[in-house]
């Protein structure tokens, strides 16, 4: 009879452990997964931004040097390959792209062209999709990160590699911008 309540134990612990595991194992896959839906957006924002900067160079042909830091910027981004270094990679990207509407805002003429108004749209478009999925990104790394730090699966985290994953948020360079207050100018 005692060997039926031991064997029972056993069991019952053995069947916890197999379940955090493969809670462990959603949690990390969809995370990988909403990252997987940035990617996509991502991947639409760099193909915009060769568009935006074409358009801009002719009416910004002495402003070299903010196009060439968002042409860097969107490279780096590019081929960026894991997803640190790509959450660092579109940190800098927003951050050129940011000059780059700071610039756009010295000419009324590129402001009115219809191909810029255009681009500007789409890329808008595609910043609100990408907060969108960042949010969910951040949302399902949050879960996992939750279940690695907690106990009891903390102790199956440790066991089988799960670490604690960075969010994707806007960077410090972006954060000091934003904890000023915006300047209006008439």
């Amino acid at each position: 009879m005692s060997l039926f309540i031991i064997l029972g134990i056993v069991v019952v612990i053995a069947m916890l452990l197999i379940s955090m595991y493969n809670r462990l194992v959603k949690y990390r896959n969809n995370r990988e997964n909403a990252f997987a839906d940035i990617d996509v957006q991502l991947r639409q924002r760099h193909d915009l931004i060769p568009q935006l900067v074409e358009t801009v160079k002719g009416y910004m042909k002495h402003e070299d040097k903010v196009l060439t830091t968002v042409t860097a910027a969107r490279a780096g981004a590019v081929s960026a390959n894991t997803i640190n270094e790509k959450i660092a990679a579109e940190n800098q990207l927003s951050s050129a792209l940011n000059g780059l509407n700071v610039a756009i805002e010295a000419y009324p003429d590129l402001k009115a062209s219809s191909n810029f108004s255009m681009l500007q749209e789409e890329i808008s478009d595609v910043e609100n999709k990408l907060a969108a999925v960042r949010r969910f990104f951040n949302s399902a790394t949050k879960e996992y990160n939750n279940a690695v730090e907690t106990f009891p699966s903390n102790i199956i985290a440790g066991m089988f590699n799960f670490k604690k994953e960075v969010m994707f948020d806007v960077g410090a360079t972006e954060r000091a911008t934003l904890s000023e207050a915006p300047k209006v100018n008439f």
